[in-house]
């Protein structure tokens, strides 16, 4: 569990890319030695990814790493309920 509103807020937005990129790179039928390339990554960085550890990829990364994948990142902004 995250420690503050923000720190979990990140954290959703994290998860959210991290499951869209693993859904691209499964969608490839690739390895992940392949996948991997495919994203300018290491097999173990992709490997990071691809098992959860969203404590090592920063919010940036993971826009990056989307892009790569062919996806497009929008950020949609709504007001929080009170």
């Amino acid at each position: 569990m995250e420690e503050t509103p923000e720190a979990a807020a990140n954290m959703r937005l994290r998860s959210e890319l991290a499951n869209a990129i693993r859904g691209a790179v499964e969608g490839w039928e690739l390895t992940q030695a392949q996948s991997a390339a495919r994203l300018s990554v290491t097999q173990p960085r992709l490997n990071d990814l691809l098992r959860g550890r969203l404590e090592r990829f920063s919010l940036d990364a993971l826009v990056g790493l989307a892009d790569r994948a062919g996806l497009a990142v929008r950020l949609k902004i709504i007001q929080a309920a009170a």
